[in-house]
């Protein structure tokens, strides 16, 4: 299955990615992610330079999971600038579109995700599980 995004999704993404990684390379302020997080966020950032191929739901999850660290990432973001600005102020409304371009990838993803577990239901006639989110292939 392709994982579709715009321009202005890849943008907010990677630099919500970057900053994230940035954040905690210096060690300072906020939450860090924990490193299972922080190591899927790095693997994803090559990969946000168009749409992604993803051949299992395994593969998904693990996107989902780099997506979700990067969008609360941009949430927090923005809500300090709007906090520490002003709501109007021009950084705190770009934090707050790159957020909602992140948010909305995050819930596509999620909608995938249902749609390929129903599909691996319909066809093995189980919930999926581990060893299924690994080995059955969607095709592109």
């Amino acid at each position: 299955m392709i994982l579709h995004f715009n321009y202005e999704e890849l943008t907010a993404l990677r630099a919500g990615a970057e900053a994230l990684l940035d954040r905690e390379g210096e060690g300072g302020g906020g939450v860090l992610a924990p490193p299972e997080e922080r190591a899927r966020v790095q693997a994803l950032l090559p990969k946000l330079q168009g749409d992604i191929s993803l051949e299992t739901l395994e593969e998904l999850r693990a996107v989902k999971a780099a997506v979700d660290a990067i969008v609360a990432s941009l949430r927090v973001e923005m809500e300090s600038l709007v906090v520490t600005m002003h709501a109007a102020d021009e950084g705190a409304v770009a934090a707050y579109f790159d957020f909602a371009h992140g948010f909305t990838v995050a819930h596509r993803i999620g909608e995938m995700a249902s749609e390929m577990e129903a599909l691996i239901e319909l066809v093995t006639g189980s919930p999926a599980s581990r060893e299924t989110a690994q080995t059955f292939h969607f095709p592109d």
